[in-house]
């Protein structure tokens, strides 16, 4: 048993209209999905700021990663939640699929976006070049947490 053919028992087969266009809205989600984490920001930073006067400035030093940590709650409950999407993702009708079958939880999700940034922060826009080559579109983080990015009429 091969395991493209494990993978195809629990997401679309790799000529399936599931995976059209699915690059493209990925992008687009990814603008979306980091516009409403700075919306969110905002109030996290300002709820922080009066979380630093109860602690005596101790809760000062989150401010270099508040966008990071936004980012991760956000995704995690977004992706990791009943939607299995964030809201861009929702935007443009895409949703994520474990390839083992199982929901994607809020662990899986953080890990994700942690293999996101990493592969990014390496090779900035190149990252998205793989999923050129791919049969599903899959980029290397979808890889390493065993993920696939489809359309959601298509499932």
């Amino acid at each position: 048993m091969s395991i493209e053919r494990d993978i195809s028992s629990y997401a679309p087969n790799a000529g399936s209209p599931a995976y059209s266009g699915v690059l493209s809205r990925r992008v687009l989600a990814f603008l979306v999905d980091y516009l409403i984490i700075a919306i969110l920001w905002v109030p996290a930073a300002v709820l922080l700021f009066f979380v630093g006067i109860a602690t005596l400035g101790l809760a000062f030093f989150l401010y270099p990663v508040l966008y990071f940590i936004v980012a991760v709650f956000y995704f995690g409950f977004t992706m990791g939640g009943i939607s299995q999407a964030s809201l861009g993702m929702r935007s443009m009708g895409l949703r994520i699929v474990r390839t083992d079958g199982l929901r994607m939880d809020f662990l899986t999700a953080a890990v994700h976006l942690a293999l996101f940034w990493l592969f990014n922060s390496v090779l900035t826009p190149l990252v998205l070049l793989v999923g050129l080559f791919t049969d599903r579109k899959r980029l290397l983080h979808d890889f390493l947490v065993g993920a696939v990015i489809v359309r959601e009429e298509a499932v």
